[in-house]
């Protein structure tokens, strides 16, 4: 569990720094899946992982628009305010916590239980389907996009990276 999400703060930093060589303008454009925008995309990512994992520890959900973070360097301050608390409780999982009950009221009013584990997961692939999006629009863009490589990137414990 916690590799991965090791593997997607990595990722997320390399698409950070991809994002300083493009203009506000190409940050912004409004594109077709995700969010809508590479800016909303990466502010929906950060917004979304804070929010399960505060969920899950039974604390409020974060409820800001985009419009108060539409810079990536807003988004980058946003990602760092919140990156202490997501990952003090994921390198704090064990494995008692995995099948805990989560108790989700969904507009409608009805109820779904998950377990954090599938929670967890959740917000893993999350991220990941999101990252795909950034991809495909970096081609649009021209532009090679960032490697999705999890290999070579050091996350086990016997890499040599």
């Amino acid at each position: 569990m916690q590799t991965l999400f090791k593997y997607n703060w990595m990722i997320r930093k390399d698409w950070y720094n991809w994002c300083e060589d493009l203009s506000e303008e190409e940050l912004l454009q409004n594109r077709t899946g995700g969010m809508g925008s590479i800016l909303h995309t990466l502010f929906h990512i950060v917004d979304v992982e804070w929010s399960w994992i505060r969920l899950l520890q039974g604390k409020a959900d974060f409820q800001e628009s985009f419009d108060y973070y539409n810079s990536l360097d807003k988004i980058r301050k946003l990602d760092a305010e919140f990156h202490m608390e997501v990952e003090n409780f994921v390198n704090n999982w064990d494995a008692s916590m995995e099948n805990q009950l989560f108790y989700d009221t969904l507009p409608d009013g009805r109820i779904v239980t998950d377990t954090w584990g599938e929670v967890m997961r959740h917000a893993i692939a999350h991220e990941i389907h999101h990252i795909g999006q950034l991809s495909i629009w970096a081609r649009e863009l021209g532009r090679k996009p960032v490697s999705a490589n999890l290999i070579g990137r050091g996350l086990s414990s016997h890499s040599t990276k």
